[in-house]
């Protein structure tokens, strides 16, 4: 099918799949996998099929529901429309959440009986996991409209995945694990805190409330700085090489940096500091293995 201009339009099934963010999949995917690989070492039936779940099924549920219950704000949101966030078509909303629903079924139902009984508390951070993709969107809970609580369940949604894994392999834990996960939250908030200050003045005009328009665009990005500094001082206690992770913050306080006394009239131009996160996920998310494979080594 091609549309006006005579250039191949995407097929529905196409479209759907980029509402899920392919881009952002692994955000999601690999701490789920990191986490449970390097507590079992084991590659087994929960360890494929958690992965897949984290992978697809997780993030067509996540920004799915996300665009189909902003598909309003989105229309008015210039930056909407790519790789930062779709502006899904009405027609396929169902198709989406649907789309969600029917492949994550078999994931959770698989995860669940593989689980057992042996790991009770897997199933509640699976539950709450599950719950929060739902709250930060639907009506009626809304999350992504109450400063603060959006950008705790905003990270959440990133480090929920690690925390079944943690779960689901029977890790036990320690205040150098502790000091890990809440290094990884606090680098979480701390994006999507930046993340919304590009937004103020589309969600202001929206009548949205985020973290951004409640503070403001400079106090907003220092806190993101704030955030990102506790996550790499947090590093420093964890178990050898971890600590080298506290240097990995360096490049997210660099893009920021520059944004720290931006203004809410000028809040928009933090988008060009937010464009280089995906590159940077990717190169942080790299160097983030290497240190995960030498941890490995130091301890066989």
């Amino acid at each position: 099918m091609t549309d006006a201009a005579g250039t191949r339009a995407p097929s529905r099934v196409g479209r759907i799949l980029v509402s899920s963010r392919p881009i952002s999949w692994v955000n999601t995917a690999f701490p789920f996998a990191a986490a449970y690989l390097l507590t079992t070492g084991a590659v087994d039936l929960t360890f494929v099929v958690g992965t897949l779940f984290f992978l697809i099924p997780y993030n067509l549920l996540m920004y799915g529901v996300n665009d189909v219950f902003d598909y309003e704000s989105d229309l008015r949101n210039p930056r909407k429309g790519g790789a930062e966030g779709a502006v899904l078509d009405p027609a396929l909303h169902r198709a989406v959440v649907w789309a969600g629903v029917v492949t994550a079924a078999p994931c959770l139902v698989v995860l669940m009986w593989s689980a057992g009984t042996g790991h009770p508390l897997s199933w509640i951070v699976l539950a709450a996991s599950l719950f929060a993709v739902f709250a930060y969107s639907v009506p009626g809970l809304r999350f992504k409209e109450r400063p603060v609580l959006d950008s705790i369940t905003s990270s959440f949604h990133f480090v929920s995945p690690a925390l079944y894994g943690l779960a689901v392999a029977g890790a036990v834990m320690t205040p150098q694990l502790l000091a890990l996960i809440v290094a990884f939250f606090c680098w979480g908030m701390a994006s999507h805190a930046f993340g919304a200050v590009q937004d103020v003045l589309p969600d202001r005009e929206a009548g949205i409330d985020s973290i951004a328009t409640a503070f403001g665009a400079r106090a907003t990005v220092r806190i993101a700085l704030g955030l990102w500094t506790t996550a790499g001082l947090l590093m420093l206690a964890t178990p050898w090489p971890g600590p080298l992770g506290a240097v990995l913050v360096v490049p997210y306080l660099a893009a920021a940096w520059p944004y720290r006394s931006v203004t809410d009239a000028r809040s928009g131009e933090a988008n060009r500091g937010w464009r280089h996160f995906i590159a940077l996920n990717y190169a942080v998310g790299f160097l983030v293995t290497m240190l995960l494979i030498w941890w490995a080594a130091v301890r066989a």
